[in-house]
């Protein structure tokens, strides 16, 4: 009975026949929201002819950087995304089909802090424990964190905050989320074997670090363990990690900004890696209309096929 009822949850939960889809921006992120498809995960293909989807409306810079999006339980996808360089806010707005949104929302996440330089690369997840939605982003706040003050450009000093809501209407007041002991940035998480894990990037650029790292939690607030060792390829600056599972591997996407170009590394213990970067299929690779962090998620055939319908 156990089995059949866990099996109906999947079903309900999981959607049927799924394709990828990649959330993404392009140069600046003044256009907004760009979606691309996969069957396989490796070979994507851009949709609506790399126009946007949805075009940013809040904060000042009326940007929208790093768009991040999750299935909530009732199949409402939430999306949040950096709505400027140097603001207090991030963005939201809410979809079933990637087609029709919501109404976009300014969220004044570090509005409490007066002097923070950045709300940058915000994530989302659900918290079934909880019932709520986890919502986290890397922050500078001057004279915080002075043990590593001046070791990234421009004197950012990251660390990662959150806050958590029920219904986009109410949140809980902002808190610390992650402090690694250095300058740490673009947080995602890849849920896997009833576990968490939490993909960080290293901001350090004295020495130059700039690669990825691993930590496990068996709660989406942590406590989190150590930090692996760096995975991403030696000497390789790298930003903007999305993950998922792919059969019984599991692959992050990295974009290898100063080259230009996304890379992949595949993995079934997330210990071994193999870098899977000439198996991926671009669009626009290498041009100024070029595929920049994102994130990748499951949907139906049916969503794909109405975002080729338009």
């Amino acid at each position: 009975m156990r089995v059949r009822c866990l099996a109906l949850i999947l079903l309900l939960v999981a959607p049927l026949h799924a394709d990828y889809l990649f959330t993404y921006f392009t140069k600046n992120g003044e256009d907004g929201l760009h979606l691309a498809t996969s069957t396989d995960g490796y070979r994507w293909e851009r949709l609506n002819e790399g126009r946007s989807y949805l075009t940013p409306t809040v904060g000042k810079s009326k940007l929208m950087r790093d768009p991040c999006v999750v299935r909530g339980p009732d199949g409402v996808f939430h999306l949040v995304w950096t709505s400027g360089w140097n603001e207090n806010n991030i963005g939201h707005a809410s979809t079933r089909d990637f087609i029709t949104w919501s109404a976009q929302q300014e969220i004044p996440v570090m509005a409490h802090e007066p002097t923070v330089r950045n709300s940058w690369a915000p994530e989302i997840g659900h918290d079934a424990r909880r019932g709520e939605f986890l919502i986290f982003w890397a922050s500078t706040i001057p004279g915080r964190f002075a043990q590593t003050a001046g070791t990234s450009e421009d004197a950012y000093n990251h660390r990662m905050y959150y806050t958590t809501t029920k219904d986009f209407t109410t949140f809980a007041p902002t808190q610390l989320f992650y402090d690694p002991g250095f300058s740490v940035i673009d947080a995602t998480f890849l849920h896997t074997n009833g576990r968490h894990y939490l993909i960080i990037k290293d901001e350090t650029v004295k020495p130059p670090k700039k690669y990825l790292q691993i930590a496990e939690s068996d709660d989406l607030r942590g406590p989190f363990r150590a930090l692996s060792a760096p995975f991403t390829p030696a000497g390789l600056w790298v930003e903007g990690p999305t993950a998922v599972r792919i059969g019984e591997d599991h692959v992050v996407y990295y974009d290898a900004y100063q080259t230009k170009h996304y890379g992949a590394l595949r993995s079934r213990d997330l210990k071994t890696w193999e870098d899977v970067t000439p198996k991926l299929v671009l669009p626009d690779e290498g041009t100024p209309v070029r595929m920049r962090h994102g994130t990748i998620i499951e949907v139906s055939r049916e969503i794909v096929a109405g975002l080729r319908r338009g």
